[in-house]
């Protein structure tokens, strides 16, 4: 993102600009100003190499993240922008009130009286200190935000989004410790940062045209600076800069909190981003796996029920959701599933499907027609004396069944029935484990691998994410445009690392700089991959290499690359 400047002149789009008057007087609490301040001089990340974030901010219990009004204050003295254009610089005592009539943001004082009217977007900027939002709380604290803060005309008329921008790593350090606590040590914070940055990084489906993601757990939680901690902190700036990869593309990293023991495998839990058909297609680093490597994948009934009624020896053993127990009476499973199908049916994973309003007929069984390898149901059978309907996905499964409020905490769950003399369902009981979808990485699995194992972070990411490798981002070298210089910094723990490259079109060599000393790299032109030790040239901790595309070669040879800091064998099982 380029940095903002300070314009002289009008925007053409600016409809108003009025004279400034004092603004409304914020109240910030003394610890809030002790949070931002240490937040500022201790964990910023001053890293022209971190690319940007775009955060949709949600309101109150994340309701919405489309605003009606909103008053923006800083810890600091802060900058105006409508767009480019520079409005006025306000002290930390200061606030500005805004609200949209149209689609023109109308900003005002604490008086009511009107600063300016503009099309925006508008931009809250500060150098010294963080900002926020008045009366939004997350985490039961002032919800502060490094970056800057956009507010951005959302579709509807009178509407807004408030959207945090941000270096990465300074994201991952608002997000870590609120996808896990730090308790489970920095073994397993740094592995959740690893599989964090990826999520961000990854392609996929934007949150909105105006943001990558949200800031619940739709994407992941980010409750911004105010909820930091310095463990995890420490987690992200010794994780800087490292991603994991299969096969040249970064993974996508899927977690949950529980998996129960066995890992699904993604294609039988999700349904493709982009047709919506299920199963999805399947990536092979997200294959189902067990804890120990002696237990039989659990895709019966019998064997899931065997596993899921007992408690074998598992990583995410200490988890409250490892196991456990719903029952329904008959009335309930058919409340549930009667006022929940229609809602599951609009998602296209109900067949025949159920229109709001319909009557699906009184329920007889549940039966599970398909499961994955880890026990979870894919396809689930709801038989009725009117018809049999089938369900699909384990998250359509899961909210079909919500009752009294709460969801099947997974899909990893067996059925007993109990009928009546006269053969009516009158109780229905479920087994089951874990929590969340159970792809990929289970959280507390590598809190107990952490803490319990001592296992360092490559190893629980490499157990969970099959034959992966940790580098940093794969990118290509090349003569023309901005990829002729490509500049990545990342920690090294042990100054161990090597330089990956696709030598397709057997270039001699490559210009760097690594740690400000120039060094040509030789590459061998008789192989198509070359792995060089670039160990004699690192430092313990941040590591800068920049690699120049050398001159003397021909416009059109390209070089794929990245540098690896630990292979896919190197920690294997």
């Amino acid at each position: 993102m380029r940095k903002l400047g300070v314009f002289l002149f009008i925007n053409l789009f600016v409809l108003t600009v009025l004279p400034v008057s004092a603004a409304h007087y914020v109240n910030i609490p003394q610890t809030t100003l002790q949070i931002a301040k240490e937040s500022v001089t201790n964990f910023y990340t001053d890293s022209v190499h971190s690319p940007i974030v775009r955060v949709g901010i949600g309101t109150q219990n994340f309701t919405t993240y489309e605003w009606n009004n909103a008053s923006i204050y800083a810890t600091g003295e802060f900058e105006l922008y409508n767009n480019k254009n520079y409005i006025d610089t306000y002290d930390s005592n200061n606030a500005i009130n805004v609200s949209m009539v149209g689609k023109i943001f109308v900003l005002k004082d604490a008086d009511g009286k009107v600063i300016a009217k503009v099309s925006g977007p508008i931009i809250f900027k500060t150098d010294y200190g963080l900002l926020g939002v008045k009366d939004l709380k997350r985490a039961g604290r002032d919800a502060l935000y490094r970056g800057q803060l956009e507010l951005v005309s959302a579709t509807k008329d009178g509407k807004f989004h408030i959207v945090n921008t941000l270096a990465l790593e300074d994201y991952l350090k608002g997000v870590v410790p609120n996808e896990m606590p730090v308790r489970f040590g920095l073994e397993a914070l740094k592995a959740q940062s690893v599989a964090a940055r990826n999520y961000v990084l990854s392609p996929r489906v934007k949150a909105n045209p105006n943001y990558d993601v949200v800031d619940s757990v739709a994407s992941q939680v980010y409750f911004g600076a105010n909820t930091e901690k310095e463990l995890s902190n420490q987690a992200v700036n010794e994780t800087f800069g490292v991603v994991a990869i299969y096969d040249w593309d970064l993974i996508l990293a899927q977690y949950s909190s529980t998996a129960g023991g066995y890992t699904e495998s993604y294609q039988n839990a999700f349904s493709d981003p982009y047709t919506k058909k299920f199963p999805a297609t399947p990536k092979p680093y997200l294959s189902a796996k067990p804890d120990y490597d002696d237990i039989e994948p659990l895709n019966t009934d019998e064997a899931a029920a065997e596993f899921y009624k007992s408690k074998p020896k598992s990583f995410d053993v200490n988890s409250s959701y490892f196991r456990w127990e719903r029952e329904w009476n008959g009335q309930e499973i058919q409340d549930a599933v009667q006022a929940n199908i229609a809602a599951q049916s609009a998602a296209g994973f109900v067949s025949p499907a159920v229109k709001p309003g319909e009557t699906i007929g009184i329920i007889k069984k549940l039966v599970v027609k398909k499961r994955g390898d880890s026990g979870k149901i894919m396809k689930l059978e709801i038989q009725t004396y009117d018809g049999n309907y089938i369900v699909e996905k384990e998250l359509v499964i899961r909210r079909l069944l919500t009752c009294k409020g709460k969801a099947l905490p997974s899909a990893n769950v067996v059925f007993e029935h109990e009928y009546n003399e006269d053969g009516d369902l009158i109780y229905i009981k479920a087994y089951g484990g874990g929590y969340g979808h159970g792809v990929g990485m289970s959280q507390y699995g590598e809190g107990y691998m952490a803490t319990e194992l001592k296992m360092p972070y490559e190893k629980i990411l490499q157990h969970y994410y099959t034959g992966i490798s940790l580098t940093t981002k794969p990118f290509i070298l090349a003569a023309n445009g901005e990829q002729n210089k490509i500049t990545q910094e990342f920690y090294s723990k042990d100054k161990k690392a090597y330089l990956i490259v696709d030598n397709k079109y057997k270039v001699a060599f490559v210009d760097s700089k690594i740690n400000n000393v120039n060094q040509k790299i030789v590459l061998d032109t008789t192989q198509r991959f070359n792995r060089v030790d670039l160990s004699q040239y690192l430092k313990r901790g941040m590591n800068t290499v920049t690699f120049y595309y050398p001159t003397s070669e021909e416009n059109n040879k390209g070089l794929r690359m990245y540098i690896e800091l630990a292979g896919k064998d190197e920690y294997s099982d």
